[in-house]
């Protein structure tokens, strides 16, 4: 694969609401350290690599960046490396916060936020990133119980034009339910990739019959979650990475990809030549033959 003459357009476009984006995107976690995100000596990433880093993301066709306030390392923020990176915002740019979850200064987490602290949130992401609404929110969750007030709260700030669409994440098909009897959904931001459970492929495919996208998060790390990529690949995806002469990585995004064409991919990376390869797995197509090999993997790790 050419990856450096690949463009994000080769994964083929979604909306989320009216807004039209390449399936493959950029997820902003790992931007602003090296090493694992969230990590107490966190190293913070070099400021111009970063910068470097979304520019050429935007160049690549990447229309849709996912970022949260609560994104950041010593000295380091996402959304402020957004805004310095690519203010003023090209037209087509989608840019998907999240709101629940926050930390202090020194970076230790704090409860997730009331329905009453959400608006204090969203603004802020409106500070950090110098918009005047935000395109998309998703609300983040911990748990089973009601989203409804939570939710509720940022249908409110919908109303009042502070943000365009409303999303979910790391939630339940009942949470999803319980929304969209509120306001319309979106998007579902969930954990999935190559081992994934039978519940969690039913969910994905019911996004896809509502019409909703469905973005997976570490799709490639796996169970290294926020360490970063897996390196316990098996032998199946092995194979089919050297038959496509691409890393184990590409073919667990590639997989992904291939669950539906709601499917939405926000790999994350502080490296150009990285990004570059994230990008060109939206123009790896998989046969049936390899899908099915890779199905058994699929089903044993789940």
């Amino acid at each position: 694969m050419t990856s450096q003459t690949i463009t994000a357009a080769a994964s083929g476009t979604w909306k989320l609401g009216d807004l039209t984006v390449n399936r493959v995107g950029f997820g902003a976690m790992r931007l602003t350290q090296r090493g694992e995100a969230f990590a107490d000596d966190a190293v913070p990433r070099d400021r111009d690599q970063a910068i470097g880093v979304l520019r050429r993301a935007v160049v690549l066709g990447v229309n849709h960046i996912d970022t949260a306030a609560f994104y950041f390392s010593p000295l380091r923020s996402a959304n402020e490396l957004i805004n310095q990176a690519l203010a003023p915002y090209p037209d087509d740019l989608v840019i998907t916060t999240k709101v629940g979850p926050s930390r202090d200064p020194s970076g230790q987490w704090l409860p997730h936020a009331t329905p009453e602290q959400l608006r204090g949130q969203v603004e802020e992401n409106l500070r950090q990133l110098g918009r005047d609404h935000l395109d998309v929110v998703n609300l983040r969750i911990v748990g089973t119980d009601s989203i409804a007030e939570r939710f509720g709260a940022l249908t409110d700030l919908r109303e009042a034009g502070l943000i365009r669409h409303l999303g979910l994440s790391n939630i339940r098909p009942h949470q999803l339910a319980e929304a969209q009897s509120i306001a319309p959904v979106v998007c579902v931001q969930n954990m999935y990739g190559i081992g994934a459970s039978s519940e969690q492929k039913e969910f994905l495919d019911s996004c896809g019959e509502q019409r909703i996208a469905f973005v997976p998060f570490y799709s490639i790390a796996g169970t290294g979650r926020t360490a970063g990529a897996t390196t316990d690949h098996s032998p199946e995806v092995r194979a089919i990475a050297r038959a496509h002469g691409v890393s184990a990585a590409q073919i667990r995004l590639a997989w992904t990809l291939h669950q539906g064409p709601h499917v939405l991919a926000i790999p994350g990376t502080g490296d150009p030549d990285h990004l570059a390869q994230n990008v060109a797995v939206g123009s790896l197509r998989l046969s049936q033959e390899e899908l099915t090999a890779l199905d058994p993997v699929h089903h044993q790790t789940a």
